[in-house]
């Protein structure tokens, strides 16, 4: 279950006119259902005077929310970055006046930066991105819907010397993740032919039709082009047409491929996928030499991710453990021989949680991990034979440990090194810090925050937030030490009473780290510039404090994070001027849960907004288009064992539920799907609790439409201020 990508509404007469969808079947923007215990709407075509006014003010709320929710993002956007292996220059992607652009420049000077495209006119601009260089730093691969705007996507190489790329592919489908091979000769990527949507179970759901199951399942392979190709070919696909590949790595002598991968469909099992290996010869079989259900150890029945092949070709690392979502990646550092045996877990009881890894050489490898609440790349040496039963390890102090967001763009954490890994160039931001481009110069230098790094850019310079300053908090809560985030309300005023907002994160594997900005969806920025106090903690079954603490509400959802979630509003309490009459609660997928659950439980909470939640674990289970990740935290299906379902399931609590609450979701959600707000919505109803159902249509669980992401925040704020003003 994912947290939403982002962080709603002064509108009341549509909210009326809205409310007769669900029995008209109006096409209006969205649906939404409301009791009459919800908030009065006006009907009446005249108005008296204290309406009028009622109105006027409404209008003006309007208008600042939406210039608000504008100054969220302000200052420049930075995509993906990526140096050239003999670190010459940098290409990244970045927002332009006209679109999205590919720029490259020299590393030491980005003001000299050019366009790279494949538009054939300096004023056309098309849909790019996802770069890579080639090994010899000469080359530039990058998707392109040039040459079909809007409709396709195709892979292009550039040799940046002011002539525009050339097309490679002939393609028909999706495509993402393209990776030069080591010799320079081939380019690698993930594509799904003939697709109709994005890969993966965050995109919408296709409608239900014909053999469910069956019909029309879209499997993702890895497409081979030549980068030496004459023109535009259809690429070879190199893996087998019934395995769903995630994620891959070359071998070190371009003749392999290391994939995760899992049978169809490629949303729903992920979670029980294999680790393949491959030849490229012509003859080359899928050879599963690391099947997570069938090993021994503390990583039987969990997941894997990001496979990275030594150099010299003996082994295979990857980041193993308790993982919620694809994507989403925590756990411990594992490595298993090339030919397959028993893995080895070279970080057990570290107390953070890796999330990306790179070798350097065959005796060292560098990992990007959560610690707390920072971000630090580690690098570690493994000394001797790698391929015996157990290899030793130690461990370098971090190179950076930043209180904030850092990544080149591709996987989480991940960042983009030279060749020889003397330098890591990566985005970052914090709550107080836009984002900008920055690089760590492994000089024998160790340094903490933003401070330490050499920032490369000056996109965002004098840009300052438009929301409160934060602080990193930690508090006890049981035997763990429990850390997250709290945004002061702008203009904070230590002598005023304030309103509190808890936001709880998706996951529950996931974590809330520090970033800059926020558009739409549930933004802690929004809620700060508009007077409130947000905490965002990252209670048990979260990442940053290892395994055991990622695996700590395995069979307790609700119970444990929710005594650690109350145990830190206890601690804002203590520390900060909040008035605890006007406590709210909000989230989105497991945040949703957790905020539908918490109000069954505790009347702490005076207004709540739950995004995408589930209510009800058993009905879930055999809804959702995902039932494989539910196996490792319930331990047995819900036909094996329905008590552990139905002891989480907040829709057996309800009779104890007060608080008014918001619930939004998309339609067409295959990880949260939309029956579940519906449940939580009609009992809210049936118990005369003030409740209002929002359903977004053709959205799945993470929201693409931007008006959508900004209603939602509108419509939250507009809640939250009904039950809980911001004044005193």
């Amino acid at each position: 279950m994912f947290l939403f990508p982002t962080r709603k509404s002064f509108r009341a007469g549509l909210i009326a006119g809205a409310a007769l969808v669900l029995s008209t079947g109006f096409n209006l923007p969205y649906a939404v259902a409301q009791d009459s215990h919800a908030a009065a709407t006006p009907e009446s075509a005249t108005t008296n005077a204290s309406d009028r006014a009622g109105l006027d003010r409404a209008d003006l709320d309007r208008a600042h929310m939406e210039d608000l929710l504008r100054g969220l993002n302000r200052g420049h956007m930075i995509g993906q970055v990526a140096v050239a292996p003999d670190g010459e220059r940098l290409a990244w992607i970045q927002m332009a006046k006209e679109g999205v652009e590919i720029r490259v420049a020299p590393l030491g000077d980005l003001a000299r930066s050019e366009r790279v495209t494949a538009a054939a006119k300096p004023e056309q601009h098309c849909h790019e991105g996802e770069i890579v260089w080639s090994p010899n730093s000469k080359t530039l691969a990058f998707f392109s819907d040039c040459a079909r705007p809007s409709e396709q996507t195709d892979l292009y190489v550039a040799q940046l010397d002011g002539k525009p790329a050339w097309r490679l592919t002939a393609l028909k489908g999706y495509v993402q993740a393209p990776a030069f091979s080591p010799d320079g000769t081939k380019v690698a990527f993930l594509y799904v032919e003939g697709a109709t949507r994005a890969a993966g179970a965050l995109a919408a759901m296709k409608l239900p039709s014909g053999v469910i199951g069956e019909d029309g399942v879209e499997i993702q392979r890895i497409a081979v082009a030549q980068v030496n190709a004459a023109k535009p070919t259809v690429p070879q696909m190199v893996t087998p047409a019934n395995l769903h590949v995630y994620e891959f790595d070359w071998s070190p002598d371009s003749k392999s491929l290391a994939y995760v991968a899992a049978d169809p469909p490629g949303e729903n099992n992920w979670w029980v996928a294999k680790l393949y290996t491959q030849s490229l010869d012509g003859a080359g079989v899928a050879k599963a030499i690391l099947a997570p259900a069938e090993v021994s150890g503390p990583l039987h029945g969990l997941q894997i991710a990001v496979p990275r092949w030594s150099p010299d070709g003996k082994v295979i690392a990857f980041i193993g453990g308790l993982m919620s979502d694809q994507g989403a990646t925590g756990g411990d550092v594992w490595i298993v021989s090339a030919n397959g045996g028993q893995p080895q877990d070279l970080t057990p009881k570290r107390a953070t949680s890796p999330a990306w890894i790179e070798w350097d050489g065959n005796e060292h490898i560098y990992m990007t991990e959560l610690a707390g609440g920072n971000c630090q790349l580690v690098r570690f040496r493994l000394p001797g034979d790698r391929t015996k039963e157990s290899a030793s390890t130690s461990f370098a102090a971090p190179v950076f440990s930043i209180p904030g967001g850092v990544g080149d763009g591709r996987l989480e954490l991940s960042l983009s090194a030279t060749a020889d890994h003397s330098l890591f160039v990566f985005r970052a931001s914090t709550f107080d810090h836009p984002m900008e481009i920055y690089a760590a110069k492994l000089e024998g230098l160790h340094f903490p925050g933003l401070e330490g790094l050499t920032q490369l850019s000056h996109l965002n310079d004098g840009v300052e937030p438009a929301w409160g300053k934060s602080v990193s908090l930690s508090w006890k809560s049981d035997s763990f030490q429990v850390q997250g985030w709290l945004m002061l309300p702008k203009d904070y005023d230590p002598a005023k009473k304030y309103p509190l907002i808890v936001e709880v994160h998706g996951g529950p594997a996931a974590a809330e780290i520090a970033h800059w900005g926020g558009g739409g969806g549930l933004s802690a920025a929004a809620f700060s510039a508009l007077g409130y106090f947000v905490l965002q903690p990252n209670p048990r079954g979260s990442y940053g404090q290892g395994e055991e603490f990622t695996q700590a509400n395995r069979k307790d959802f609700g119970y444990g994070d929710l005594r650690d979630i109350l145990a830190g509003v206890d601690a804002v309490e203590a520390r900060y001027p909040v008035d605890p009459g006007r406590v709210g609660l909000t989230g989105w997928s497991y945040g949703g849960f957790m905020t539908m659950f918490a109000v069954t439980q505790t009347q702490r909470f005076k207004a709540a907004v739950a995004g995408a939640g589930i209510s009800d674990w058993q009905s879930y289970y055999g809804e959702n288009s995902i039932d494989q990740w539910m196996t490792p935290y319930f331990g047995a299906s819900v036909y094996d064992d329905p008590a552990v379902y139905a002891k989480s399931s907040a829709i057996n609590f309800i009779k104890q539920a007060r608080t008014p609450t918001l619930i939004v979701v998309g339609d067409r959600d295959g990880e949260c799907p939309a029956p579940q707000s519906y449940e939580f919505w009609h009992a809210l109803r049936d118990r005369h609790v003030p409740t209002q159902l929002v359903v977004y249509p053709n959205e799945g669980h993470g929201f693409v439409d931007p008006a959508h992401r900004r209603d939602v925040m509108e419509r939250a704020v507009e809640w939250f201020q009904q039950f809980m003003p911001p004044g005193e």
